[in-house]
């Protein structure tokens, strides 16, 4: 679960602070009290307020996930209201999940969305991840939309209404969105993966998006800074909306990159951040070009490759992006031999 504390991210050491405090039984005198209130109801309310958006026909994939009730009560509203034509799948909320995997930015868990799609001749569809706070989306013709793209087509929107504004995405985002947003008068912000740790830098700088390659997508404008995913799938109907093309012409609109989808690969526990300081050093010792926001992300003439230790698995994760398949074969063989210099190798389970 998450903690809040007084409208800001409480995590790291505040949860080790608020641990050593209640061990010693450092509290204050006093009684709480405990209140129950049925919020799914104005919840909903509030996901359609101020959208006026154009009636699309969109495929829902719930995936047995905890947005599957709302999600029911918030497609009803938009059909009683004629704003669009809605096909649901998965609104039972089962934690055995029988149908898939509840995670969208899985390609193989969006077959089911893109079968929908394709029969009913739907215009997109999104889909949940098990705890509703990550999107993931197909446009009209099953394509994915990644969580980078989709923060293009919310970039878009935003920008109209917030010219200049900041906008931050995490490190392992396509350069594709960085330069879309510059040249949408937007001011790009690379930052560290991790929703607190995003959720943090917003309200440093402003920002009234953010998102994630894994499909957490933060609207502080209009909304609350936080990432909620039916929100953000109203929010990609008014974007369409407000940018007056469908989402297939906004996929199409985009800039093609080659890159490779998040590779993950196994590393004890205790080497995991002293591999990515030894390939910080070697990089740094070797001249290249790098970004160490968060682990080693090294731009080169072919594109990008990054190397990051997760803050949540004992796993080193991987990505490169390129102009073409050489130029990201050449990448891929400069991260092998950061991990080949580590003691490491990538593992057939990374895949290409």
């Amino acid at each position: 679960f998450k903690m809040v504390f007084q409208g800001r991210p409480f995590f790291g050491a505040d949860i080790l602070k608020l641990g050593t405090m209640a061990a010693a039984g450092d509290w204050d005198q006093g009684t709480g009290s405990l209140e129950r209130i049925e919020i799914e109801d104005e919840y909903v309310e509030r996901l359609l307020k101020n959208f006026t958006g154009s009636a699309f026909k969109v495929g829902w994939d719930c995936g047995n996930g905890a947005a599957g009730p709302v999600v029911e009560k918030l497609t009803a509203l938009l059909s009683d209201r004629g704003a669009g034509e809605h096909h649901l799948l998965y609104t039972d909320v089962d934690g055995s999940f029988p149908n898939h995997h509840p995670d969208p930015t899985e390609e193989k868990n969006l077959v089911d969305l893109k079968a929908l799609v394709a029969d009913k001749n739907l215009d997109f569809g999104v889909a949940f991840d098990g705890d509703g706070d990550r999107i993931g989306a197909i446009d009209g013709e099953g394509r994915v939309i990644w969580g980078d793209q989709l923060l293009q087509i919310y970039a878009e929107d935003v920008l109209k209404s917030e010219p200049g504004a900041t906008i931050i995405a995490d490190v392992k985002a396509s350069q594709a969105l960085y330069d879309r947003i510059a040249e949408l008068g937007g001011e790009p912000l690379m930052w560290k993966t991790g929703h607190s740790l995003i959720k943090s830098k917003m309200k440093e700088t402003g920002s009234p998006l953010a998102g994630e390659m894994s499909g957490h997508v933060f609207f502080k404008h209009d909304y609350y800074g936080f990432d909620d995913a039916p929100y953000a799938a109203i929010r990609l109907i008014q974007a369409a909306s407000n940018i007056g093309k469908s989402v297939t012409q906004l996929r199409s609109d985009m800039v093609d990159m080659i890159n490779t989808p998040e590779m993950r690969f196994q590393v004890d526990e205790s080497r995991k951040f002293a591999v990515i300081d030894e390939v910080l050093e070697r990089l740094s010792a070797s001249g290249a070009n790098v970004n160490n926001t968060d682990g080693a992300r090294v731009n080169t003439d072919d594109g990008w490759w990054l190397l990051r230790a997760s803050n949540t698995q004992d796993v080193l994760v991987a990505r490169a992006e390129a102009k073409s398949q050489e130029g990201l074969d050449r990448l891929m063989a400069q991260i092998d031999e950061q991990l080949a210099l580590s003691g490491l190798e990538r593992g057939e389970q990374a895949g290409h």
